[in-house]
């Protein structure tokens, strides 16, 4: 049995087409998958650790070979646990609507917080990174409401896939699926899109 994680970046509940998109995708997972488990992730809930000077201190601290103390070890242990609680997870499907051409700071600020030497990376002098996280694999859905690969730069840029494909690779999870709702505002025909959208969700949610 494997357990899939679904982490969502959108604050809109029911307004929220990456949630839409997404509950086509589980709906879809569970069909083929009816014995492995599904936990949601919210990342809204106002339970995620801030990374601040504690947190960063902490983070050079492990860098550098020694241990966090006080305010910085409460910081660390909280970067730990919230680590762990991704961890348990083998597989995950992440919902990400574009904000101003990126990603919504929430879901950075989760980034921030669980990217850490030991936990989601190791770091040699010599050879660079190396990504921690094995035998996992993830499926990111991309909305924007203006965006869109086929128009000009004056409907914007996309430099929320590249940061978070990235990272993704980065963390060693090379396993990717994407499926991408865009544009799915300042469009004359936003329903074609969507019905894609959730086509290619439930495609993929069935071969997740």
């Amino acid at each position: 049995m494997s357990t899939l994680l679904h982490l969502s970046a959108s604050p809109r509940g029911a307004a929220s087409e990456s949630r839409a998109i997404a509950a086509t995708f589980l709906d879809a997972y569970r069909e083929t998958h009816p014995d492995d488990e599904i936990v949601e992730w919210d990342l809204w809930d106002g339970l995620l650790p801030e990374f601040g000077p504690a947190a960063a201190a902490a983070k050079m601290a492990v860098f550098a070979g020694a241990d966090p103390q006080g305010d910085e070890a409460r910081a660390w242990r909280s970067a730990i646990d919230t680590f762990r609680r991704f961890d348990a997870a083998d597989r995950y499907l992440f919902s990400v609507p574009m904000w101003n051409a990126g990603v919504p700071y929430i879901l950075k600020q989760f980034i921030d917080v669980i990217s850490q030497p030991g936990l989601v990376f190791g770091f040699d002098p010599e050879r660079g990174y190396t990504g921690l996280l094995e035998n996992k694999k993830a499926a990111v859905i991309y909305t924007s409401a203006v965006y869109g690969p086929e128009r000009g730069p004056a409907f914007g840029a996309d430099f929320q896939r590249p940061f978070l494909d990235d990272w993704l690779r980065w963390t060693g999870i090379d396993d990717l699926a994407a499926i991408e709702f865009r544009p799915d505002l300042a469009t004359p025909d936003a329903d074609t899109g969507r019905r894609a959208a959730h086509a290619a969700a439930r495609d993929a949610g069935k071969l997740f």
